[in-house]
């Protein structure tokens, strides 16, 4: 689905942009997302009668906490990672459900204007040119000792797992995938999306299932959720 995007130049120089407070996406990882506010509504129509590409990003913390803000000056995160539409399902309550899958991150460059309801922005892609290099860092992975702290982390929270499709994911989408699903708040959600290189991502990945554990051992009741 995103093998058609090779580098920077066929990207758009602006995208509109779903802010969602602790979502990110990566490449080729997948996010699915429930869209029901009319101005997103009208992001998946504007979306789908183009190139299928938007981006999402988080809401910058100062604000609020709210998911997703009203209006379209507040302030976003920097980074965030642009995404094509995969496949999308109309319910009858006009809710739509969408699939991205991850193409490249990307920098903020400011407002686009419009009078759509949702924001555009224009974004810089050139900073993370080596994310279009599908197993880009693969071999600088620890993988043994992320499956081995997946496992741990499954068998502590009583969660089930599909070991095949994990045994035979690439790195690359086992560490973006997992960084997509973790169920870590925003801060942490956005060192992964930022995080320089796939080692690193994996390492921080490791080091946050590694406190979650630690936390639950000692019966202090805290975690990073």
């Amino acid at each position: 689905m995103t093998d058609r995007y090779h580098n920077v130049a066929d990207m758009p120089s602006a995208l509109p942009l779903f802010p969602l407070r602790g979502a990110i996406l990566l490449p080729r990882a997948s996010l699915t997302l429930n869209v029901f506010e009319p101005r997103y509504l009208a992001l998946v129509d504007h979306a789908l009668a183009g190139d299928r590409i938007i981006g999402v990003v988080q809401p910058a913390p100062e604000a609020g906490h709210a998911e997703s803000p009203a209006g379209k000056t507040f302030p976003v995160r920097r980074v965030g990672c642009a995404g094509r539409i995969s496949s999308f399902t109309e319910n009858e309550d006009g809710r739509v459900v969408i699939s991205l899958a991850g193409i490249a991150r990307f920098l903020v460059a400011g407002d686009a204007g419009g009078s759509e309801p949702f924001r555009i922005c224009r974004l810089d892609f050139a900073p993370y040119a080596k994310d279009f290099v599908a197993g880009h860092g693969e071999e600088d992975v620890d993988r043994p000792l992320l499956i081995a702290t997946l496992r741990s982390y499954i068998i502590a929270n009583n969660l089930n797992a599909d070991w095949d499709r994990i045994n035979n994911a690439s790195s690359e989408r086992l560490v973006n995938t997992l960084s997509v699903l973790s169920p870590y708040g925003p801060e942490e959600k956005q060192a992964l999306l930022e995080a320089p290189d796939l080692r690193a991502r994996a390492e921080a990945l490791v080091a946050l299932a590694e406190m979650e554990l630690a936390a639950t051992d000692d019966g202090s009741g805290t975690s990073l959720q």
